[in-house]
This record gives structure tokens, sequence and C-alpha cells, in this order.
């Protein structure tokens, strides 16, 4: 019976603990459900995925080039991400450090409208940048990082 009562508390507390999980709302326009970005000529949008000899350290959301971003909930904007050394890449280096709900994370491929100060849920952060001008036929989308690199996935 001891044995019973301490289980059924511990899958109690995991399931308690899973309904608290922060999610993300909505990110872009034209995406209310955070669609994920799947697979394409580039590659594909999940944490881990292969990128020739290293692994993607994100979580991909579509975005349309040049689509309004959103906060995904009251977030503290951080400063500028640099996204590339490349100068090829210039038209989509930039992004955003944010943080909020005790999350530290990164937004690429994002023009902010400004780099510091605090923007409440559903408020405009900025617009995706035009990533078919670097990456033809990708699926455009924004990056999401967190700051110590561990699976967003489970906050979608």
């Amino acid at each position: 019976m001891r044995t019973a009562v301490l289980l059924f508390t511990v899958v109690l507390i995991a399931v308690l603990s899973e309904c608290e999980m922060v999610k993300f709302g909505q990110l872009c326009s034209g995406n209310s459900s955070n669609r994920r970005r799947t697979g394409d000529r580039w590659g594909q949008g999940h944490y881990g995925a292969r990128r020739g000899n290293r692994e993607h350290q994100g979580l991909d959301i579509v975005c349309n080039d040049g689509a309004t971003v959103y906060a995904p909930f009251d977030v503290k904007l951080n400063g500028k991400v640099i996204v590339y050394t490349d100068p090829k890449k210039a038209a989509i280096n930039d992004g955003i450090n944010l943080s909020g709900e005790g999350l530290c994370f990164k937004l690429f491929y994002v023009k902010p409208d400004k780099y510091s100060g605090v923007v409440k849920k559903g408020q405009r952060i900025g617009t995706l940048l035009t990533m078919q001008s670097v990456y033809p036929g990708i699926t455009s989308h924004v990056h999401v990082q967190m700051c110590d690199k561990s699976d967003p996935t489970k906050f979608f």
C-alpha cells in the first residue's frame, strides 16, 4: 500500500509539473499554432537535426518572410544576437536575446523593432528577415534557441 501511495504521488507531481510548464504563445502572424518546420532541401527544423558535422541546436517555427513576430509571453529584450560571421548571410544576420517566464532564449532571423525593454505577450517584437534571399527554397522560419542550448521543443 505504501509503495502504491508513493507511486501515485510521484505520478501526480509529474502530471502537475507538466501542466504548469511554460508554453510559447503564437510567434508569427499566419502561424497561430506555431507549426514547426519539417524538412526541405536545406534540412529539417527539429532540435538535434544533422547539419553536416554538427547538430541543430534549436527549433524552427514556420514564419513567412516579412511576417510579424510576436512575444510568446511577457518578455524582456536583452540585446542583439549575431547569427553568422559570413558576410554572404548579412540579409538574415539578426536576432534578439529574450527572457521571460523563467526562460532565457534567442530568436534568430528576426529584425526586432528594438533590442531592449519589455514586450507584453502577443505584442510585436519585429519582423522575419528575408530567408529566401540567402536560402532559396527553404521553409522560412524563426529559429528558437535556448540560451543553454537545451531542447526547446517541450515549450511548444
